[in-house]
């Protein structure tokens, strides 16, 4: 498969503009833990929906919706690292306050060496989730454009 540069745009693009949204969403409390699970598991199958409504993307191949998904996942962790890790630092330092307690004392006594680990890490596994339901958004388009027919 040949990637297309202006559709590895869009994919970046619409990436880092869920990432940083649900980073923000995610300094929330209660709604914290729903948008992290969505990030992980359902930022793919939105970014595949909106270049497939807006036809800049058809899901000719399986390859198609499981790069699709890991490049989009793995791109908005990490936008989603650079939002949230700053300001859960501030509101934990300054402020006392933490969005999930745990979380907060782990980024207030970490290195910046241990927290990019950790983004990557944990980017990387956004990645293989989303490039699953990449996948799985691949065999759904499928099934509705053959019950179209």
């Amino acid at each position: 498969m040949e990637m297309n540069l202006v559709l590895l745009r869009q994919i970046s693009v619409l990436s880092i503009l869920f990432g940083v949204i649900i980073g923000l969403l995610t300094l929330v409390p209660y709604l914290g833990t729903i948008t992290f699970v969505f990030l992980i598991c359902f930022i793919a199958p939105l970014v595949i929906w909106l270049l497939i409504k807006y036809n800049c993307l058809s899901l000719s191949t399986v390859q198609t919706g499981i790069i699709t998904g890991a490049i989009s996942g793995f791109i908005s962790f990490l936008a989603f690292s650079i939002v949230y890790v700053p300001f859960s630092v501030v509101l934990m330092k300054y402020f006392g306050l933490a969005a999930n307690y745990g979380i907060g004392l782990m980024l207030v006594n970490s290195n910046f060496f241990l927290l990019a680990v950790i983004s990557v890490f944990l980017g990387v596994v956004g990645a293989t989730v989303n490039a699953f339901s990449g996948l799985l958004t691949y065999y759904v388009a499928e099934l509705i454009n053959k019950s179209k027919k």
